[in-house]
């Protein structure tokens, strides 16, 4: 008895399968998806300031990378804005900052300027850079702060 040559006869001929298996696709995807998630929070840009803590909403960025200015407790001005360049981390005088923001303001006038100040920077020193930073033509001037620990 030839079972294996009934059973061939008995299939029908099929054709060939056009259509194109995304699994592995899919899974290239979710892995890399996951890269992203995890690294992103850990890639940090700017200098690192000790901001003040403060009650206050989150500000909405229109999908929008503003332009930030920070100011280190020893008075030094960084400024960031906002594509990524190495220049974020170099401290410049007051006039490279207002060179830099009016040049952004003027290519962008909807862009969003905030300042960035060490807690242990006088309030002087961030009110002098906000009056500057006006002078450039930007309409407003925002401040960043930190939110305070949970008292619990």
């Amino acid at each position: 008895m030839n079972v294996g040559g009934s059973n061939r006869r008995s299939r029908k001929k099929r054709g060939v399968m056009a259509e194109i298996n995304v699994v592995p696709y899919i899974d290239v995807t979710f892995v890399l998806l996951m890269i992203f998630m995890i690294t992103a929070p850990l890639v940090q840009t700017g200098v690192d300031v000790e901001l003040p803590q403060a009650e206050a909403e989150s500000v909405d960025l229109q999908d929008q990378v503003p332009v930030i200015v920070s100011i280190k407790k020893d008075g030094s001005l960084y400024v960031d804005i906002g594509n990524g360049d190495e220049e974020a981390d170099v401290p410049v005088d007051v006039d490279t900052v207002k060179t830099r923001v009016a040049a952004v303001f003027r290519n962008n006038p909807k862009a969003q300027l905030y300042v960035r100040g060490d807690h242990e920077v006088d309030y002087g020193s961030i009110v002098k850079v906000m009056v500057e930073l006006k002078k450039t033509g930007a309409p407003k001037v925002g401040l960043m702060t930190a939110p305070p620990p949970d008292s619990k």
